[in-house]
């Protein structure tokens, strides 16, 4: 089985930095598990890691998309395990870290997609269209009517996974429910990371007013006359609340602020996410030197226990 450490954990919340010491001390290569950093020219916004903070650790699945291009899922569990792949075969340790819980979910529990390569992306505006002109409702009502396992699952606003869910099961001819589950030959040990709630909300803080002064305008600006959340990029956070500032109709404080709430309330959704679907082993690395030696020597044993085992 193919030895693979995750590391997750909200935004803001020092996964870049601890993924960097663990790549070092334990010859890893890191492969992105963000659905946000696969796009070409959103690097502030993005968190993107920087040449200077890489410290020579190469990354994978990072500038590997322009930004009125797709990225799904599918595309990232095959992208992955290529690069799971390479990484072990050169006899280093793969690394994914990211905040995108269903790419790990999926990665790891083997989740069939669809295997839809997205050539065509007709089916995809057509549905669109029928949530934004008819409702959600109705594009919710015609995949029930198609998967009604399917529609059950998936909440009526999820638009974006019920037109995912009617292009499987009209492309493909197999319903989006009958996916199976095939989990891949992966050793997997998952590192989760977090602290006291107040504290990530003031570096979440933080980091927007940083990413403002660095250019993130710049680079929201720059999305929104490309399309806006007319592109999939374009529905960011950090991205799409600059555009009633950029249509004039509402000022910068208000944007950033709203950037900062965003940002806040998706970091409390991933906590949930990881806590009820990833279950990790988890450590605050930002408050506890303590933590972060136990995170280490966790990680050398996990490695020596699967090396005793392959040799066994």
């Amino acid at each position: 089985m193919k030895k693979v450490l995750a590391i997750v954990g909200p935004t803001a919340v020092g996964k870049t930095a601890m993924s960097i010491q663990i790549a070092k001390r334990f010859n890893g290569e890191i492969i992105s598990g963000d659905s946000m950093q696969v796009y070409r020219t959103l690097d502030i916004g993005t968190a993107k890691v920087t040449e200077k903070e890489k410290q020579g650790i190469a990354h994978h699945l990072i500038d590997i998309r322009n930004i009125d291009e797709r990225y799904s899922v599918a595309d990232f569990v095959r992208d992955a395990e290529v690069a799971i792949n390479d990484i072990t075969d050169r006899n280093k340790l793969p690394i994914i870290v990211g905040g995108t819980g269903f790419y790990l979910q999926a990665l790891l529990s083997g989740l069939e997609l669809g295997g839809d390569p997205y050539t065509d992306n007709h089916l995809r505006q057509e549905l669109l269209q029928v949530a934004d002109s008819k409702g959600n409702v109705a594009l919710h009502k015609r995949l029930a009517a198609l998967d009604p396992i399917a529609a059950r699952r998936i909440p009526v606003n999820n638009v974006r996974r019920v037109v995912r869910a009617i292009e499987v099961t009209l492309k493909t001819g197999h319903r989006f429910s009958d996916q199976v589950n095939q989990p891949r030959q992966i050793n997997a040990f998952i590192i989760g990371l977090t602290t006291e709630r107040s504290l990530l909300y003031q570096r979440i803080n933080q980091r927007v007013d940083l990413m403002v002064k660095n250019g993130l305008l710049s680079e929201a600006r720059n999305l929104f006359e490309h399309g806006g959340t007319n592109l999939q990029a374009g529905k960011g956070i950090g991205y799409h609340e600059f555009d009633n500032y950029f249509a004039g109709q509402e000022p910068l404080e208000e944007a950033i602020e709203q950037v900062k709430k965003d940002s806040r309330h998706y970091a409390k959704r991933q906590l949930t996410w990881f806590r009820n679907k990833t279950k990790p082993h988890w450590y605050d690395v930002i408050n506890s030197s303590k933590d972060r030696e136990r995170l280490l020597t966790d990680v050398a044993n996990w490695l020596a226990e699967a090396k005793h085992q392959s040799m066994s």
